[in-house]
Protein backbone atom coordinates (compact mmCIF):
# COMPACT_ATOMS: atom_id res chain seq x y z
CA UNK A 1 0.00 0.00 0.00
CA UNK A 2 1.50 3.45 -0.81
CA UNK A 3 2.23 5.79 1.49
CA UNK A 4 -0.81 8.42 0.21
CA UNK A 5 -3.51 5.75 0.65
CA UNK A 6 -2.49 4.40 4.08
CA UNK A 7 -2.20 8.17 4.86
CA UNK A 8 -6.14 8.77 4.36
CA UNK A 9 -6.86 5.42 5.62
CA UNK A 10 -5.06 6.37 8.99
CA UNK A 11 -6.95 9.97 9.32
CA UNK A 12 -10.10 8.09 8.50
CA UNK A 13 -9.77 5.67 11.50
CA UNK A 14 -8.63 8.46 13.77
CA UNK A 15 -11.82 10.32 12.72
CA UNK A 16 -13.97 7.77 13.62
CA UNK A 17 -12.41 7.28 17.01
CA UNK A 18 -12.64 10.90 18.33
CA UNK A 19 -15.54 11.03 16.74
CA UNK A 20 -16.71 8.48 18.89
CA UNK A 21 -14.99 9.30 22.11
CA UNK A 22 -16.54 12.82 21.42
CA UNK A 23 -20.01 11.49 22.16
CA UNK A 24 -21.78 11.89 25.78
CA UNK A 25 -24.87 10.36 26.94
CA UNK A 26 -27.63 12.47 27.07
CA UNK A 27 -28.12 13.92 30.83
CA UNK A 28 -32.07 12.51 32.56
CA UNK A 29 -33.88 15.15 34.02
CA UNK A 30 -36.00 14.18 37.06
CA UNK A 31 -38.53 16.50 39.26
CA UNK A 32 -39.98 15.66 42.52
CA UNK A 33 -43.68 15.15 42.45
CA UNK A 34 -46.62 15.62 44.36
CA UNK A 35 -48.47 12.34 46.13
CA UNK A 36 -51.77 14.25 47.57
CA UNK A 37 -54.79 14.12 45.49
CA UNK A 38 -57.63 14.78 45.61
CA UNK A 39 -57.74 18.64 43.80
CA UNK A 40 -58.51 20.76 46.78
CA UNK A 41 -61.99 23.49 46.50
CA UNK A 42 -61.83 25.00 49.47
CA UNK A 43 -60.44 27.89 50.74
CA UNK A 44 -59.17 27.80 54.01
CA UNK A 45 -56.84 28.18 55.64
CA UNK A 46 -54.39 30.03 54.02
CA UNK A 47 -50.91 28.67 53.91
CA UNK A 48 -47.13 29.97 53.26
CA UNK A 49 -44.76 27.88 52.39
CA UNK A 50 -41.19 29.01 52.61
CA UNK A 51 -38.55 29.61 53.01
CA UNK A 52 -37.39 26.18 52.10
CA UNK A 53 -33.34 25.75 53.27
CA UNK A 54 -30.88 22.65 51.91
CA UNK A 55 -27.22 22.34 52.65
CA UNK A 56 -24.94 23.64 50.41
CA UNK A 57 -23.63 20.23 48.93
CA UNK A 58 -27.26 19.53 47.69
CA UNK A 59 -27.55 23.12 46.16
CA UNK A 60 -26.38 21.52 42.65
CA UNK A 61 -28.30 20.09 39.55
CA UNK A 62 -26.58 16.70 39.64
CA UNK A 63 -28.06 13.94 42.01
CA UNK A 64 -25.91 12.94 44.81
CA UNK A 65 -26.06 10.32 47.36
CA UNK A 66 -24.32 7.71 48.91
CA UNK A 67 -22.05 5.09 47.51
CA UNK A 68 -20.62 2.58 50.51
CA UNK A 69 -18.08 3.56 53.28
CA UNK A 70 -19.94 6.91 53.33
CA UNK A 71 -18.67 7.96 50.17
CA UNK A 72 -20.83 10.65 48.33
CA UNK A 73 -21.64 10.06 44.34
CA UNK A 74 -22.24 12.92 41.87
CA UNK A 75 -24.38 11.41 39.12
CA UNK A 76 -23.11 12.78 36.03
CA UNK A 77 -25.93 12.43 33.86
CA UNK A 78 -28.67 12.58 36.19
CA UNK A 79 -29.77 16.26 36.76
CA UNK A 80 -32.56 17.80 38.72
CA UNK A 81 -34.96 19.91 36.20
CA UNK A 82 -35.43 22.87 38.85
CA UNK A 83 -33.51 24.13 41.73
CA UNK A 84 -33.78 21.17 44.56
CA UNK A 85 -34.92 23.67 47.13
CA UNK A 86 -37.59 25.22 44.23
CA UNK A 87 -39.15 21.81 44.14
CA UNK A 88 -39.38 20.74 47.54
CA UNK A 89 -41.51 24.32 48.16
CA UNK A 90 -43.37 23.00 45.12
CA UNK A 91 -44.08 20.07 46.26
CA UNK A 92 -45.18 20.45 49.73
CA UNK A 93 -47.44 23.60 48.93
CA UNK A 94 -49.15 20.97 46.60
CA UNK A 95 -49.25 18.27 49.27
CA UNK A 96 -50.99 20.67 51.92
CA UNK A 97 -53.30 22.04 49.54
CA UNK A 98 -54.78 19.15 49.13
CA UNK A 99 -54.05 17.65 52.66
CA UNK A 100 -55.69 20.61 54.41
CA UNK A 101 -57.90 20.94 51.22
CA UNK A 102 -57.22 24.63 50.75
CA UNK A 103 -56.76 26.83 47.58
CA UNK A 104 -55.24 29.33 49.58
CA UNK A 105 -51.41 28.48 48.85
CA UNK A 106 -48.55 31.31 48.53
CA UNK A 107 -44.80 30.95 48.34
CA UNK A 108 -42.41 33.09 50.42
CA UNK A 109 -42.07 35.70 50.35
CA UNK A 110 -45.37 37.02 50.61
CA UNK A 111 -46.39 40.69 51.27
CA UNK A 112 -47.52 42.42 54.62
CA UNK A 113 -51.02 42.46 53.04
CA UNK A 114 -51.38 38.51 52.15
CA UNK A 115 -49.96 37.56 55.24
CA UNK A 116 -51.34 33.82 55.69
CA UNK A 117 -52.55 32.60 58.52
CA UNK A 118 -49.95 30.06 58.55
CA UNK A 119 -46.55 30.06 57.84
CA UNK A 120 -44.57 26.53 57.13
CA UNK A 121 -40.40 27.09 57.12
CA UNK A 122 -38.54 23.90 56.14
CA UNK A 123 -34.64 23.20 56.30
CA UNK A 124 -33.21 19.84 55.31
CA UNK A 125 -30.51 18.82 57.53
CA UNK A 126 -30.06 15.79 55.84
CA UNK A 127 -31.17 13.89 52.43
CA UNK A 128 -29.54 11.23 50.89
CA UNK A 129 -30.12 7.66 49.47
CA UNK A 130 -28.15 4.19 49.67
CA UNK A 131 -28.62 0.68 48.52
CA UNK A 132 -31.25 0.04 51.09
CA UNK A 133 -33.42 3.51 52.26
CA UNK A 134 -33.47 6.80 50.88
CA UNK A 135 -33.49 9.21 54.05
CA UNK A 136 -34.87 12.94 54.95
CA UNK A 137 -34.41 14.98 58.32
CA UNK A 138 -35.87 17.88 58.63
CA UNK A 139 -36.65 21.13 60.92
CA UNK A 140 -39.58 22.44 60.17
CA UNK A 141 -41.64 25.64 61.46
CA UNK A 142 -45.15 26.45 61.84
CA UNK A 143 -46.14 29.84 62.65
CA UNK A 144 -48.82 32.70 62.51
CA UNK A 145 -47.49 35.24 60.36
CA UNK A 146 -49.66 38.16 61.49
CA UNK A 147 -48.32 37.74 64.93
CA UNK A 148 -45.22 35.77 63.90
CA UNK A 149 -46.15 33.26 67.01
CA UNK A 150 -44.69 29.88 66.86
CA UNK A 151 -47.62 26.85 66.61
CA UNK A 152 -45.26 24.34 66.64
CA UNK A 153 -41.18 23.29 66.33
CA UNK A 154 -40.12 19.95 65.31
CA UNK A 155 -37.05 18.04 63.68
CA UNK A 156 -38.31 14.97 62.25
CA UNK A 157 -36.12 11.79 61.36
CA UNK A 158 -37.83 10.09 57.74
CA UNK A 159 -36.84 6.53 55.46
CA UNK A 160 -38.29 5.23 52.86
CA UNK A 161 -36.95 1.80 51.43
CA UNK A 162 -34.88 1.43 48.54
CA UNK A 163 -35.50 -1.51 45.68
CA UNK A 164 -33.31 -4.16 46.55
CA UNK A 165 -29.63 -4.31 44.66
CA UNK A 166 -27.43 -1.45 43.60
CA UNK A 167 -28.92 1.90 43.74
CA UNK A 168 -30.62 3.67 40.74
CA UNK A 169 -30.12 7.25 39.97
CA UNK A 170 -34.03 6.96 39.15
CA UNK A 171 -34.76 5.73 42.33
CA UNK A 172 -34.30 8.37 43.67
CA UNK A 173 -36.66 10.96 42.88
CA UNK A 174 -39.44 8.67 43.61
CA UNK A 175 -38.15 7.63 47.14
CA UNK A 176 -37.58 11.61 47.59
CA UNK A 177 -41.19 12.59 46.68
CA UNK A 178 -42.72 10.20 49.49
CA UNK A 179 -40.55 11.17 52.00
CA UNK A 180 -41.37 14.79 51.35
CA UNK A 181 -45.12 13.76 51.41
CA UNK A 182 -44.58 11.97 54.97
CA UNK A 183 -43.12 15.54 56.08
CA UNK A 184 -46.34 17.58 54.72
CA UNK A 185 -48.69 14.49 56.66
CA UNK A 186 -47.07 15.40 59.63
CA UNK A 187 -46.97 19.23 59.14
CA UNK A 188 -50.58 19.29 57.78
CA UNK A 189 -51.76 17.40 61.20
CA UNK A 190 -50.44 20.11 63.06
CA UNK A 191 -51.89 22.74 61.09
CA UNK A 192 -55.45 20.72 61.61
CA UNK A 193 -54.94 19.98 65.03
CA UNK A 194 -54.40 23.47 65.76
CA UNK A 195 -57.57 24.57 63.74
CA UNK A 196 -59.42 22.67 66.19
CA UNK A 197 -57.68 24.30 69.17
CA UNK A 198 -57.89 27.85 67.67
CA UNK A 199 -61.51 27.49 65.37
Amino acid sequence: MNTPIRIVLIAIIMSAILSGCGTTPNSNYYLLNSNASPTPIGLSPSLGVGPITIPDYLNRNSFIYTLGDNKLHIARFERWAEPLDTGIMRVIQLNLASLLNTQNVQSYPWSGSTRPEYGVEVSVLILDANDTQAKLTAEWHIYRPQSNETVMRRISELQQPMAEGAIAASDIEPAYSKLFFQLSELIAKAIAEDIKLYP
